[in-house]
């Protein structure tokens, strides 16, 4: 990159030419704040001009440039990666000067238009020097025509335009006027810019990535729409203008950021913090060398979930009335913290999985979990945890609401039963825990549950909490607490004991004419109430101990039969676990293999006491007894469960083909990992898809350093130099052989593929390794036996078996025949070894023979 001190006019003056805001960056976004500073500093230097002190200059800040794919010699475009804030608001500053002197001067507007605003000679979007972000250009374009009312057009960019409008008025008080165009000539020539110019192949994500990434000027959802139209070089403009730009519109920006986040836990990252949103989400993508096809559906399910996600900002959108009726209710509440949850839901129904009223009887389970354990005074600080755990956590074998039950009802989460909720009402301050809008709500439903037939509208009714027996209770109410009083208690003891229960508590418009008020005048006030609750209360002789416990009775039954009951005898909640899925891969585990309790669990996204537990408890599992601890032991729990199995666990590994250690421990080489276990299931040879982007990409330049330059630098990181030099050796000849290396776009961790076949023309190729720098732990080559297994003529097991045989020639390579099936792998640094080298490179020459007669043999 090349760095230069500049003046606006140097900058946008001179030839026709274009400075492009990428599609990814924010909407402009200065307020008045920033733009009367910036209207100081110019008066400044306007000021500077007459004076004698004509070379202090204001500094700006930086602009960064990198040429845009669309540029031509004749008329240079430039992205804007870092700046168009600062750059728009100069050009509408110079747009209203323009209209300002319009009238008077029309030779000097034109002139400005010309020299900072548009290109003359050029039309459609050519035409303007600066072209922003599609959600800002119409505003922007409208403004640079001009002139035009400043009413006319709305958003930020009218707002500046507007400011500086009302600004240039005042510059022409008489008592202190400001010539125009020493206002025009302090923006053009006295404020300085760092222009900083990135090169054709510089990567100018990551240049916008070093200067934002800080916390301090964008957003976690500003650098995620950064990083995922920097990956739509070719359907950029379509899916911005078609999915994100709607969306843009639709949700605040906070709100965006949300609902990028939801994305990711309802894809089942029940860990993934908001702040962590874009580094969580690059990373998701870069495992996986995702393409463009990938990121243009990530965006169009965003807008998809994005009018889901409004109807929980806004229920009044819901078109189902009891849906609608719990998100308002949940809305009141204040239940952020559910929208994992309810999200699922929403999206589960959008998906025809579920109706609208199953959609509302798991929200109501959802509620009756809140409310319960406020009134229970369960503390909410694992909330967070709770429900953004659900996504990954529902059970797959019962319909949604019942699975949703069931989960909330474990032990761990804490959802008082009937009991608990009964002795709560009776005994606990309510008026002291939760929120007061939540304990408003709590007394609004129970309102609710009497049924009236002209029910109060809360909506407008001004209500507020009353306690009947007062917070301070004076002698006449003390005198009937004492008549209630056990002989253990005082009056004020129990006064103290009671005041904050829920049974003493009512909503009323009148709270400051009840106050301290005696019950009688009290009941007059509440008789005349429109709220059932009130009237009942009237009716009653007095109000002391007794009456207050009553109508906790009450209301306990009312709030049992409002908010549903979790389920008895539920144990503690885990990771949602097909154990179908786990007896399916145990069978599947090839002879001369083992795996452990954690790998296993780390599959079924458990735990492994969990599988354990199942293990032993579950009779007819396949291969149950090949589950062994981490360090390859039978466990000491172990046990048989068929009638049929038996005898001593080691001699059935063994005759298994499991090979024991010294120490007794199975074999570490022979242990199939959890993504060796997916593979097993799954048979997904996702390595198509990255070999079909290497073939694709293999000669693209990112960063300032070929995809070929990143991996060596990423190798060399862990790596010896002697392992660097043996690896470069070993493409070499590969090439050599007629083969080509291609490397994959990850920019987390680099590959390189020993591919045969046609380069530039995906998924023909076939490879028999992919090479892996280290990162922190040594590079690998992974023999992807899975992918050969799909691919002629290594379909025939033999030829694999075959392969298999030439590698554990090589010192230090022991692959087991069982892994044939999986892509298991070796270090590169036995390839120091020259006499290693050399075999690896008769195999990898055997292989190529037997693919290019594949058709002879």
């Amino acid at each position: 990159m090349q760095a230069k001190e500049t003046l606006f006019a140097d900058l946008v003056q001179g030839r026709a030419q274009q400075f492009q805001v990428p599609l990814y960056q924010r909407t402009y976004s200065w307020t008045e704040r920033q733009l009367a500073q910036l209207w100081a500093d110019i008066l400044e230097q306007a000021e500077l001009l007459e004076s004698e002190d004509r070379a202090s200059t204001h500094f700006l800040g930086s602009v960064v440039l990198a040429p845009s794919p669309q540029n031509e010699a004749t008329f240079p475009r430039w992205l804007v990666v870092d700046g168009q804030q600062r750059l728009t608001t100069l050009s509408l500053a110079l747009a209203a000067i323009r209209d300002h002197v319009a009238d008077t001067r029309p030779d000097e507007a034109e002139r400005i238009a010309e020299e900072y605003l548009i290109n003359k000679r050029k039309s459609g979007t050519d035409h303007f020097r600066l072209l922003p972000t599609q959600a800002d250009r119409p505003q922007f374009a409208a403004h640079v025509r001009g002139p035009l009312d400043t009413s006319a057009v709305g958003g930020n960019v009218g707002a500046a335009y507007g400011f500086f409008r009302r600004k240039l008025v005042e510059a022409e008080d008489p008592a202190t006027p400001q010539d125009v165009f020493r206002i025009e000539q302090a923006i053009t020539s006295r404020l300085t810019l760092v222009a900083v110019t990135a090169e054709r192949g510089d990567n100018v994500h990551r240049i916008f990535e070093s200067l934002n990434n800080t916390g301090l000027g964008l957003s976690q959802a500003d650098l995620l729409r950064n990083y995922l139209f920097m990956r739509l070089p070719t359907r950029g403009e379509h899916v911005y203008e078609t999915y994100w730009l709607p969306l843009q519109n639709s949700l605040s920006n906070d709100e965006l950021e949300q609902l990028m986040w939801l994305q990711l836990v309802l894809g089942g990252d029940d860990r993934v913090r908001r702040q962590d949103l874009y580094a969580s989400q690059q990373q998701h993508f870069e495992r996986r060398e995702t393409t463009e096809a990938e990121i243009e559906s990530y965006v169009r399910d965003l807008h998809h979930r994005g009018a889901l996600f409004r109807r929980l900002l806004h229920a009044e959108e819901e078109p189902d009335a009891a849906v609608r009726a719990c998100l308002r209710r949940l809305d009141s509440w204040q239940a952020q913290v559910t929208y994992p949850a309810l999200m699922l839901l929403l999206d589960r129904r959008e998906r025809g999985e579920i109706d609208s009223s199953e959609t509302a009887r798991a929200m109501s389970y959802i509620e009756s979990f809140l409310v319960r354990r406020m009134i229970c005074r369960v503390p909410t600080n694992n909330l967070n945890r709770v429900f953004q755990a659900v996504p990954g956590q529902l059970p797959l074998d019962l319909p949604v609401a019942d699975g949703l039950h069931r989960l909330l009802s474990a032990e761990n989460r804490f959802w008082p039963d009937d009991d608990e909720l009964r002795g709560k009402i009776r005994t606990a301050p309510f008026y002291q825990y939760g929120r007061w809008h939540q304990r408003r709500l709590v007394l609004q439903r129970l309102e609710e549950s009497y049924g009236h037939p002209e029910p109060v509208d809360f909506a407008t009714a001004q209500l507020t909490i009353e306690h009947v027996l007062p917070q301070s209770a004076g002698d006449e109410w003390l005198r009937v607490l004492q008549a209630d009083a056990a002989s253990t208690e005082t009056a004020e003891e129990l006064h103290a004991r009671l005041r904050h229960t829920l049974g003493n508590l009512t909503l009323t418009a009148v709270n400051s004419e009840l106050s301290n008020h005696p019950f009688e005048r009290k009941q007059d006030l509440l008789k005349g109430s429109h709220l059932e609750m009130n009237r009942r209360i009237a009716a009653t002789e007095q109000w002391g101990a007794q009456e207050i416990l009553a109508r906790a009775d009450d209301l306990a039954e009312r709030a049992i039969a409002l908010w549903p009951a979790p389920l008895r005898g539920i144990g503690r909640a885990e990771r949602s676990r097909d154990w179908q899925l786990a007896h399916q891969v145990l069978a599947a585990l090839p002879h001369g293999t083992w795996t452990s309790y954690g790998e296993l669990a780390a599959f079924l996204g458990s735990g492994a006491q969990a599988v354990g537990n199942h293990l032993a408890d579950t009779q007819g599992v396949a291969n149950a007894h090949r589950v062994l601890t981490t360090e390859g032991k039978v466990s000491e729990g172990f046990r048989w469960t068929s009638p049929g199995d038996g005898g001593d666990v080691r001699a059935r590994l063994t005759a298994d083909g499991i090979r024991f250690t010294v120490n007794g421990a199975a074999d570490p080489a022979q242990r199939v990992t959890a993504d060796d276990l997916a593979l097993l299931v799954h048979g997904t040879d996702n390595t198509q898809a990255d070999g079909e982007d290497t073939a694709q990409h293999n000669a693209q330049v990112q960063g300032g350093e070929t995809r070929a330059d990143r991996f060596f630098r990423q190798l060399a990181a862990d790596d010896s130099p002697a392992t660097v030099e043996a690896v470069r050796d070993l493409l070499t000849r590969w090439e050599e052989f007629g083969g080509w290396v291609g490397h994959g776009a990850g920019q987390v961790t680099s590959s390189a593929y020993l591919m045969l076949g046609e380069a530039g023309a995906p998924g023909r190729g076939i490879w028999p390794l992919t090479l892996y720098p280290g990162g922190g732990r040594g590079g690998t080559a992974e023999v992807v036996f899975q992918h050969l297994a799909a691919r002629e003529p290594f379909t025939d097991r033999g030829l694999r078996a075959e392969l298999l045989r030439r590698l554990n020639e090589l010192k230090g390579i022991d692959i087991p025949e069982g892994k044939l099936e999986l892509r298991p792998n070796f270090r590169l640094s036995l390839l120091e070894d020259g006499h290693n080298l050399e075999l690896l490179t008769g195999t990898l020459a055997w292989f190529r023979h037997r693919w290019v007669t594949r058709d002879t043999a």
